[in-house]
């Protein structure tokens, strides 16, 4: 197991940050863990995956990713390893050409000499972007810090070094900034079945800028970022990580201060304009059908929820 330990580490630390990155590195994990198993293949990596699906608990594409490898089949160990590593490596394929994909859809919907805002570090929303400049769609990028990780200061660098001119701002001059944006484009940790968005925290705060400047909100979204277990109910888990990513020690130990850091937040649906998939743009209702039809899920194993392996159909 320290093989899956230490990338459990390394998601923990957000050493491997990015629903995208993330969902990918976890099928890798399992699938490079699998070949080394001899004897107790079921329970040894039954424990592999529950190690590693409670790292993130908000990211739905670190779920998928897992149910997905782990609906492998045979009767010999060698055959459930065969079928395990088959799965693990058609996910890697899913996640590696639906960020292309969604680079072309997204793209055709940015019109020439605009200008674009950005949150937090979404390889699918960079995809977008760097399309559109391609293209000769992109003018510059507002690029948020996204405090209190910067993962903004990663999406400034690839973006500069692909000749991108960008303003890298604080998250809080987003309103400052907002009338001066033709889109918003940003990334997603989740997808409801309602369409709501659960993405970096104050994403929600710039979608509520972006609407009352009436500036499109667009969110660019692989399938397997939508979650199934949202419909059935099931509420999204909002992580929260440790004080110690927004203050120094010194105001850690203040004695009236409690510090609060959720990672995420919620974007309710009305402030969305599109959501880019991989199979094309779709207005946030449609959420439903592509759990129930892109999705598809089905009730195993005490009831857990997972995916069809016809997904692709």
């Amino acid at each position: 197991m320290d093989m899956v330990e230490e990338a459990a580490r390394k998601i923990e630390t957000m050493e491997v940050r990015g629903a995208s990155r993330i969902a990918r590195f976890a099928a890798e994990t399992l699938m490079n863990y699998a070949l080394t198993i001899r004897g107790d293949f079921d329970a040894k990596m039954k424990k592999a995956a529950e190690r590693l699906l409670n790292t993130r608990p908000t990211a739905v594409s670190l779920f998928n990713a897992i149910n997905f490898v782990m609906r492998y089949e045979g009767k010999t160990e060698e055959e459930k390893r065969e079928s395990l590593v088959r799965r693990a490596k058609e996910f890697i394929e899913w996640v590696d050409t639906a960020k292309q994909k969604i680079g072309e859809i997204g793209a055709r919907r940015i019109k020439k000499n605009s200008v674009v805002m950005t949150h937090c570090n979404s390889s699918a929303a960079i995809a977008v972007i760097k399309r559109a400049f391609d293209e000769g769609k992109i003018e510059e990028v507002y690029a948020t810090e996204s405090r209190p990780r910067f993962q903004g200061h990663l999406t400034a660098k690839e973006l500069s070094e692909y000749g991108i001119k960008v303003n890298l701002i604080v998250d809080s001059a987003v309103r400052y900034f907002i009338e001066d944006v033709d889109y918003v484009v940003v990334g997603a940790d989740t997808i409801t079945a309602n369409g709501a968005l659960i993405n970096k925290i104050g994403t929600s705060m710039i979608a509520l800028a972006a609407k009352e400047a009436r500036v499109p909100f667009i969110v660019a979204a692989e399938t397997y970022k939508f979650s199934p277990k949202t419909l059935l109910g099931e509420l999204v888990v909002i992580e929260e990580r440790s004080a110690e990513e927004v203050a120094g020690e010194e105001i850690r130990s203040l004695k009236n201060v409690r510090i609060r850091n959720p990672a995420f937040d919620a974007t309710p649906r009305g402030y969305i304009d599109l959501i880019v998939t991989e199979i094309g743009a779709i207005p946030p209702e449609m959420a439903y059908v592509i759990i129930k039809e892109r999705l598809g899920y089905a009730k195993i194993y005490d009831e857990e929820i997972v995916l069809s392996p016809n997904h692709f159909e």
